[in-house]
């Protein structure tokens, strides 16, 4: 159980990766450097579904599983920093699923349906942020631990320079998948700490 767990960060990325470049081949048109990497899983969108259930909820559930093996392995006297970050950055992981379960609406991004994906997206990382940060606060002085420490900080400083600045310094598409990239290195390195000593 504890070797599947180790392998569920990986997993979650390999999965959103390959959905993302298969699904955006498969959309004439389609542009990973303009284009939302919600655009593919959009209302109307031809292979919505697939990419909205491989993109997103699948691989959103393996990132729930790296933080729940992330929990079950934090050290016995862990404190409340860390066992809030864990739970948070779960919290995340769910509301990547929510972006699928949501889908956009390209047709009017101000109706109901686009509100909702869009709350999604804000969990995740809202949720995100502050959880990895409390991770690497939870983390310090545990040498065993350095590399996961390290990587919350950078994962959450990097989703948050994208969420709140680079949409404003480079193209949408770009930014947000810098995002998903920390997000995703993140959920590597913390299935590595789920495997190892506490």
């Amino acid at each position: 159980m504890t070797r599947a767990l180790g392998f569920a960060g990986p997993a979650a990325t390999l999965l959103f990766v390959a959905a993302l470049l298969g699904f955006g081949l498969a959309l004439p048109g389609y542009s990973q450097v303009a284009h939302p990497v919600a655009v593919l899983g959009a209302k109307g969108m031809p292979n919505a579904l697939g990419f909205n259930v491989l993109g997103f909820v699948i691989a959103g559930v393996l990132a729930a599983v790296t933080t729940l093996g992330l929990r079950r392995r934090l050290p016995g006297d862990a404190g409340w920093r860390l066992r809030v970050g864990a739970q948070l950055t779960l919290l995340s992981a769910l509301g990547f699923v929510a972006m699928g379960l949501l889908p956009l609406d390209p047709e009017d991004l101000d109706n109901p349906a686009s509100s909702l994906h869009a709350t999604a997206w804000m969990l995740w990382w809202v949720a995100f942020v502050p959880g990895a940060l409390l991770v690497a606060l939870g983390l310090r002085g545990r040498p065993q631990w350095r590399l996961l420490a390290r990587t919350s900080v950078v994962a959450a400083l990097l989703v948050l320079f994208v969420a709140l600045l680079a949409v404003e310094l480079m193209p949408a598409g770009v930014a947000q998948r810098l995002g998903y990239l920390g997000w995703l290195g993140w959920l590597c390195v913390a299935s590595l700490g789920a495997r190892g000593d506490g």
